[in-house]
């Protein structure tokens, strides 16, 4: 396969792949060396970035996905009418709890919180953002709660490095 049919190929999944892709799952559909992906990728990312199109490829989650360029945003929210389900209030404090501290468990949050949590935890593991990873050492043996990947894509995050430091989101709130 030459390299003008590699990215219009790559172009192809990225397009229709609804979560991020990884170069090894792009290299093991196309039959190729992970090596031999990574180039065309790039050169695919610097077309859309350079000429200004209405969709850009980010590397988010371990792998790259095409999204809509942020400045349509407004123009995009016509067309869908059903909007992506926003989080509340008390379901983002809890997810940057889990986030900042996992693994962490029921308890921990609640004390954090000074709420129950419950019904929280249960919406945000059906939605994906966060799975159980283990369970702690001692009395009943509580669970442990951390992030997934889809609460990366979900953020548009690489990886959880790129999560504001704690001194930055407080002197923002000043």
């Amino acid at each position: 396969m030459n390299e003008v049919n590699l990215k219009g190929v790559i172009e192809a999944l990225l397009f229709s792949s609804s979560s991020p892709l990884t170069l090894r799952k792009m290299a093991e559909i196309l039959e190729v060396p992970r090596k031999e992906i990574k180039a065309p990728l790039l050169e695919l990312m610097e077309d859309y970035q350079e000429n200004g199109r209405g969709v850009i490829i980010r590397e988010v989650a371990g792998g790259y996905k095409v999204f809509t360029r942020p400045e349509f945003a407004s123009f995009i929210s016509k067309l869908k009418k059903n909007k992506k389900r926003r989080l509340s209030r008390p379901a983002l404090e809890t997810l940057a709890i889990i986030a900042y501290r996992q693994p962490v468990t029921h308890g921990e949050i609640q004390e954090i919180r000074g709420v129950e949590v419950r019904a929280i935890l249960h919406n945000l593991l059906q939605r994906k953002l966060i799975r159980v990873v283990g369970k702690k050492n001692g009395v009943g043996h509580p669970l442990l709660y951390g992030t997934t990947e889809e609460f990366l894509h979900y953020f548009g995050l690489k990886s959880l490095e790129e999560l504001p430091r704690v001194e930055e989101l407080c002197m923002e709130a000043e």
